[in-house]
């Protein structure tokens, strides 16, 4: 198993996954990704300030306002907005970064990693669960 294939797997061991950018719109990639986690057993937290509750769970404007730790920062937003995830994810003790399909974004991945968390760029959660567990 490659460093890569073993550090995906660490952060599939986790429980608690906040996704940033959670849409309520079942269409959005987003919802159908936290939709599979939560079926799967994980304990998602929707961060998304437009919305109160989405999934029917207490949505957050923000990381630093969740009241329990979290493992996992699931990100679904634009690669210029990632920067200041990263850094609430090193701020609130993340233990990992997890940028979905189709967001690069270098700096934040460096900034993560320094500060020890485990981090994966450009892959989805889900597909990367279901090519493991299925």
């Amino acid at each position: 198993m490659t460093g890569a294939e073993t550090k995906i797997e660490t952060i599939l061991s986790m429980k608690t996954i906040a996704v940033v950018g959670l849409s309520p719109n079942e269409i959005r990639p987003s919802h159908g990704v936290a939709r599979y986690l939560l079926a799967q057993g994980y304990h998602i937290i929707p961060v998304n300030p437009g919305y109160d509750e989405i999934l029917g769970l207490k949505s957050y404007p923000s990381l630093s306002v969740v009241p329990e730790p979290i493992d996992i920062v699931d990100v679904f937003r634009r690669p210029e907005q990632v920067l200041p995830i990263a850094e609430e994810a090193v701020a609130i003790g993340a233990k990992a970064l997890w940028l979905q399909l189709g967001i690069v974004n270098d700096a934040a991945v460096q900034l993560a990693e320094k500060a020890g968390l485990l981090v994966v760029q450009n892959r989805c959660i889900k597909i990367e669960h279901q090519q493991r567990h299925y």
